[in-house]
């Protein structure tokens, strides 16, 4: 009994091994993860009627993770469904989680940021399990925006110096044009004028020709 008792539990530990993986996990991230292996698993928990086990939010959010394009959708649907038909910390937590997770059209860390935030203001009505993995995904999402936040202001700065590379590049392409023009001009008074010093010494060759 014991010991499968500890294989089930060493399998919950994998897939949310598996599912930190897919979020790109960081140390804080693993600190909380190591902290929720120390925690009580959910069945330990009382007074929480009804809140689904840990392995459960982790084996959809391994669905939504590594499933289809059709499997991402239908996941999406329940869980949005879900979470405005019957509102509520495990609702509401399940909707974050599936909006926290990348890789899914309709990702969005701004919402499950503040979604998050929110359902860890109702810690009385959550499992220990609960508490956890908002906490986790909560990390996450936030150092997703930091890192977005970040690839945005590099890809507009780069943008800015191409903007600016080009700017250089077109003026100096404006003078060599003018520059070339100038010289055209030049080239051409030059014919002129050597073509009227050529007529003028033929007409005296002529006129000094017996």
């Amino acid at each position: 009994m014991h010991r499968n008792a500890l294989t089930v539990r060493a399998r919950q530990l994998a897939v949310m091994a598996v599912v930190v993986a897919v979020l790109g996990g960081c140390a804080q991230t693993r600190s909380l993860l190591s902290g929720m292996k120390r925690s009580p698993s959910s069945s330990g928990d009382v007074g929480i009627l009804g809140a689904p086990a840990a392995d459960d939010y982790l084996a959809e959010l391994y669905d939504l993770a590594a499933g289809d394009p059709a499997t991402q959708a239908a996941i999406y649907a329940d869980a949005r469904s879900g979470a405005q038909l019957t509102p509520g910390p495990q609702t509401n937590l399940r909707f974050a989680l599936v909006l926290a997770t990348p890789g899914h059209p309709e990702a969005d860390p701004e919402q499950a940021q503040s979604m998050l935030r929110e359902i860890l203001t109702q810690t009385e009505l959550m499992t220990a399990a609960e508490i956890s993995l908002a906490t986790i995904h909560l990390k996450s999402v936030e150092q997703l925006m930091v890192a977005n936040s970040e690839a945005r202001r590099l890809r507009a700065s780069t943008s800015r110096a191409t903007q600016t590379q080009e700017a250089a590049t077109s003026q100096r392409l404006a003078i060599v044009e003018a520059e070339n023009r100038r010289l055209r001009r030049d080239l051409a008074d030059a014919k002129e004028k050597l073509e009227a010093i050529t007529s003028i010494e033929r007409s005296i060759r002529a006129q000094d020709d017996p």
